[in-house]
């Protein structure tokens, strides 16, 4: 998808782009295509210990709450021009990652 493609598309239309449908012997589920824990970093002295991207004090809460609010992914680089497409693909995988996680604890 083309940069200029992201100001128009919908955050649903992002995550569909973003990541991949893998078949699952149990079920369909949405797989990451990446590795972000080069990405996503813990730090306890930096933001609380939330996860940040690439040690920065951007966190993962920050870009997913922009990513809600109706922000483009071209808006998002924009205003932070330290971060890049993959970052926010990792912020995305770590977020599905997460609920994978609580699921399975859950069941």
């Amino acid at each position: 998808m083309p940069p200029e493609a992201y100001k128009m598309a919908h955050p649903r239309d992002l995550i569909g782009h973003l990541v991949t449908r893998m078949p699952d012997r149990h079920a369909d589920r949405y797989t990451s295509l990446m590795d972000y824990r080069a990405i996503i970093t813990i730090e306890p002295d930096k933001r609380g210990g939330k996860p940040c991207i690439r040690g920065l004090r951007i966190t993962v809460y920050d870009v997913l709450d922009y990513l809600a609010s109706g922000m483009s992914v071209a808006e998002i680089l924009t205003d932070f021009p330290d971060l890049t497409e993959e970052d926010i693909r990792a912020c995305l995988a770590f977020a599905a990652d997460r609920e994978r996680r609580l699921m399975s604890r859950s069941a």
